[in-house]
């Protein structure tokens, strides 16, 4: 007689395929969402026209989006006292010049037109910037914080939404795909 029982293995074989079954599914999750940002949110309205509205200039000019069809426009909703806003300024001051067949225009968000001003002429302004007096354009186009960018076609089509600073490097490939030249 050997004096010893033989070990079963079948508890911690049971073990084993219960935390397989358990573990997998969060695997599969964790790969499935790897890469992608947690915090996007997809921006329904790419693809379709952009709100219809009706500002005014800091200089008391109306301005619609009705009158910038034919060519394609950029939006830009900004402000004074957006630390982001004041990066991408020099982006957007130098663009009108790099890309004059495409409309930029400046929506002040949640600011005084005064310091917008103020601002403007300590910094320069190459482009309208318009006066969303009640908030209402920005709720129209979704604007969730500044800066904010929308790149709308010559037909008045949004074709993309840019949360957070614009860059050289993507202004020159949306405006290279909104002038449709190659």
């Amino acid at each position: 007689m050997s004096g010893a029982p033989a070990k079963r293995s079948g508890p911690n074989l049971w073990i084993l395929v219960a935390g397989v079954v358990l573990i997998a599914p969060m695997l599969l999750l964790f790969n499935a969402s790897f890469g992608n940002d947690p915090r996007a949110v997809p921006f329904l309205m790419e693809g379709q026209p952009a709100p219809e509205f009706s500002l005014q200039t800091l200089d008391g000019d109306t301005i619609t989006l009705k009158s910038l069809r034919g060519k394609p426009a950029i939006i830009n909703f900004w402000s004074t006292w957006c630390g982001p806003c004041k990066q991408e300024h020099p982006v957007l001051l130098r663009a009108p010049q790099r890309y004059p067949g495409v409309t930029f225009l400046g929506v002040v968000y949640q600011d005084e037109p005064n310091k917008v001003r103020s601002y403007l002429r300590a910094v320069g302004g190459s482009y309208q910037h318009l006066i969303d007096p009640n908030g209402h354009t920005a709720v129209l186009y979704g604007v969730a914080g500044v800066p904010e960018t929308y790149f709308i076609d010559a037909n008045g089509v949004i074709i993309y939404k840019q949360i957070g600073p614009v860059d050289d490097r993507m202004l020159q490939q949306l405006v290279t795909q909104m002038l449709g030249v190659q």
